[in-house]
Formats: C-alpha cells, structure tokens, sequence
C-alpha cells in the first residue's frame, strides 16, 4: 500500500503543500513591508494632543484601596497632561447584566474627589464583562433581558455615583454581531438625556479585506471587526477606542506601522463628532500575542501620528488611551509625555 507522502499523489501533495507555505510566506514579507513604508516618514508637529486623551484606571480606586493621598498625587500626575476621560473599572458585571453596588463603594469618592481637583476631567464608569460568544458561560448579548439588565446597571452607576459616563468593555465581540448594536441604542437613549458620555472599546479592525471572517473560521476566535461593523459602533456613541495592543507583531518598525494603519482606518469611518482613542500598551510582559520589546508606547504613538497625518490630520476628537494604570511603568509615562504631549 503507498504511504500518504508517496507517490504521485503524494508528489502532488508535496507541491501543493510546497506552493501553499511559499504563498503564506509571500503575503507576509509583503505584509511586514507595507507595514514598515507605514511606519516610514514625519507626522509633524500638529499631530499631537488635543487635550482629548484617556486613561484605563483599574477597580483599586471604587473597592477603598485608594485614598486621598493616593488622589493628590494622581491628579498632580495628570495635570498638565492631555488626559480628559478616566475609565475606571467598576465592574464587572455578572453574567446576567446586573452589578451589586457593593463592588464599587467609594465611587462617589472618586468621583467627587477628581472632579474638585480636576474640574475639566471626566470620570466614566469602565463596565464589562466575558461575552459566551466563544464559550459557554459568559454574558450572552442575545438575551433581551440581560442586555436590559446592562442598561439597568448603566442607570444604577450614572445615578447612584454620579460618573460621567459608561465605559464598556465586552469581549469576545464577533464583528457584525447586531445584538451589540441594539445594546448600544438602548445605551445612548439612557445617557443622551442626561448628558453622559457612552463610550466603548472597540476590537483591532480588520487589516485585509474579510481576513476576519477568514481567521474566525480557521480558529473560532474573531480578532478583528470589518471596518464597515466598526463605523456602525462608532456612530452609535460619544467615543470609541481601539484596543491597538496584543497585535503579536515581532519588532517595534512592525507594530507601529501596524497602528499607523489602524488609525487611518479607524479615522476613515468614525464620525467627526465622535472621539477616537488609540490604545497605548502600558504594560509588558511576553505571549504570543505581546511582545513587550516590540508593542512600546514610542511605536504606538509614533503610529497614530503618523496615521492622523496622512489621513485626517486637523481632527480634533482624537486622542491615545492608556492601558492601564495598575501594570504602568515610569518609562511608559514619560515615553506618552514626550512623544504625544
């Protein structure tokens, strides 16, 4: 009996496996070389802060972990800096959208305390939850009472601790997904009224065309959004950031080409009057999925400048989003502050 490997099929085999690793090969050296030509080049000086930027703060400052010393000496930090929106985790939400008030005691205090330091910083409720979109336990958007029970949690925080606004984080959200959408109407009929601010993050978008429906097929895991599905969330709130980390791009040339790319496709279909936030990696660390000597705050900032340059370069709702307070490190601060301020 002939082996698998061996003769003419198994010839014929060989060549097509041989033709299938040169094409994947191909399209990734073209890949790393369109990337790095983005990375190329000069943003210019007025491609910096608008005074529009936010920073991810974890639940350390809603639980009693923080105090006002604490408070002093974060404020004196941010003055001066860009920073208007804090999103400070206050979830997470149970699976069936509702959130006990006891996982955010002193988010009055917070609030209070930013807004008498820092007048013309915002303080948002950062709300989310694991999504049973690829597992089978997990908030499910399909529910319509759970998804009115996120509303109803959106109202408890917006009334009972007087934040800013909602920030919501739900993951993993396959693109094109209209349970989502509807969410976020239902949303915005809450916050619009009251003058509060919906905000979410938002998936990586799509760098080739249907390669996220491709890799969701293959894996089962939907990494990317299409840009379409992305300017449909972004006209349903007040800002939207792209959560432009954990790329798994080798070197630093690749992953701020990577986020210049992502910033012009991001600005492409996001309303003028909506903010948008690239996500600047705050933290280290190593997987395959980061890699901390390659995702630095430079390339990222590096990245969006030069994306906002040659795409939309006198917007002004754009911004950087820090991810995130509780794994910052100096350099990471220093390196926001002279690249972007």
């Amino acid at each position: 009996m002939r082996t698998w490997w061996g003769g003419r099929s198994g010839r014929w085999t060989r060549r097509i496996l041989i033709a299938a690793a040169l094409v994947v090969v191909v399209t990734v050296a073209t890949a790393g070389v369109a990337l790095r030509a983005q990375y190329a080049g000069v943003p210019g000086d007025d491609t910096r802060t608008r005074g529009q930027d936010a920073y991810w703060l974890g639940h350390a400052w809603v639980d009693g972990r923080k105090s006002d010393k604490d408070l002093d000496a974060f404020a004196a930090k941010l003055r001066g800096s860009g920073i208007r929106d804090l999103f400070v985790h206050t979830g997470p939400l149970d699976h069936d959208g509702t959130l006990p008030a006891a996982r955010y005691p002193k988010a009055r205090w917070l609030v209070d305390g930013v807004h008498r330091r820092l007048p013309n910083v915002r303080v948002q409720a950062w709300l989310g939850d694991r999504l049973a979109s690829e597992q089978p336990v997990g908030l499910r958007l399909k529910d319509t009472a759970t998804r009115s029970a996120v509303v109803t949690s959106a109202r408890q925080v917006l009334d009972t601790a007087r934040f800013d606004g909602v920030h919501f984080d739900l993951e993993p959200l396959p693109s094109g997904d209209r349970d989502y959408l509807a969410l976020l109407d239902s949303l915005h009929a809450l916050t619009q009224p009251r003058g509060a601010l919906l905000s979410v993050a938002a998936h990586q978008i799509d760098p080739l065309p249907a390669l996220h429906s491709a890799a969701d097929s293959l894996t089962g895991h939907g990494k990317w959004w299409s840009q379409a599905y992305f300017g449909q969330v972004a006209r349903r709130v007040d800002q939207i950031a792209v959560m432009s980390y954990d790329t798994a791009m080798p070197v630093q040339s690749l992953y701020g080409g990577y986020v210049a790319r992502q910033t012009a496709l991001a600005l492409q279909v996001t309303p003028k009057q909506t903010d948008l936030f690239m996500g600047l990696p705050f933290y280290e660390g190593e997987s395959m999925s980061h890699h901390g000597s390659a995702e630095t705050v430079e390339a990222a900032v590096r990245g969006a400048r030069l994306g906002l340059a040659r795409t939309d370069r006198h917007r002004q709702n754009f911004g950087v989003a820090l991810y995130v307070d509780f794994a910052e490190r100096d350099q990471d601060w220093a390196a926001y502050r002279r690249g972007w301020s």
